[in-house]
């Protein structure tokens, strides 16, 4: 499992992902789950989250596309012509190994993407793409799309997330959801990689890795548990008499 979280905000984006994958609990590993396409004119970024071999194929036949056929992500002409590529990529590959019977034992060899990005002269736009290879878009009413291991860190991501937060109050956020779901769960884990793109820019505003005792993010836990503990504690009791 892992956990990936993507917010469009009216100054841009702000994509983040875990790097943990495990074959049962005694078997934990660390893949990059964040894959990044950027040409004269664009800045794509897809988060993968579902079967490792089956991402990391897929991501490998889009970095193949280039140069090899007419359309690929450095010259599709909108995000949304990126979102169907990375769809019909998906379904391709699936069906391939669907006809060599490789799907039938057992395993689940499904995946989710989060694709995100800019191209000049184009808005930014943010979609999940499902296993089936169907999509959706991030509005300003559904500003954020998460993936994996998501029930532990969408509480705060609702309570403050808007289309109009400012882009350093998401990045806060986003980094509290990652540590909710970290102490939640084993199977989401660091380094974890952060990319933010401001409006109308088509490279990386910041792009960071968080590395196990990063500075910032042991500040920012201890902070966010001691605020919940003073919050929790200043809360009236129950009116009721035990």
């Amino acid at each position: 499992m892992t956990y990936c979280v993507a917010v469009k905000l009216k100054q841009g984006l702000v994509m983040a992902s875990d790097s943990r994958t495990n074959a049962g609990i005694d078997h934990l590993a660390t893949f990059r789950k964040m894959s990044v396409f950027q040409a004269e004119d664009r800045i794509l970024v897809l988060l993968s989250a579902g079967n490792l071999a089956t991402t990391q194929s897929v991501v490998s036949l889009l970095q193949q596309q280039i140069g090899s056929q007419d359309d690929h992500l450095e010259n599709v002409h909108s995000l949304y012509d990126a979102a169907s590529l990375v769809g019909s990529t998906l379904r391709t590959y699936l069906s391939r190994h669907a006809e060599r019977n490789e799907l039938d034992s057992g395993v689940d060899y499904s995946c989710t993407f989060i694709l995100g990005g800019s191209i000049k002269g184009h808005e930014h736009r943010l979609f999940t793409i499902y296993p089936q290879g169907n999509f959706i878009e991030a509005s300003e009413d559904t500003p954020y799309f998460q993936i994996g291991e998501s029930k532990y860190g969408k509480p705060i991501l609702d309570r403050v997330i808007r289309y109009d937060t400012n882009m350093m109050q998401a990045v806060k956020c986003v980094l509290v959801s990652f540590d909710s779901t970290i102490r939640s769960n084993l199977s989401v884990g660091l380094p974890l990689d952060i990319l933010l793109i401001h409006e109308q820019e088509i490279k990386p505003s910041l792009q960071h890795r968080f590395l196990d005792g990063d500075p910032y993010l042991v500040s920012l836990r201890e902070s966010w548990s001691q605020g919940l503990k003073t919050l929790f504690q200043s809360i009236p009791e129950p009116p009721w008499t035990i």
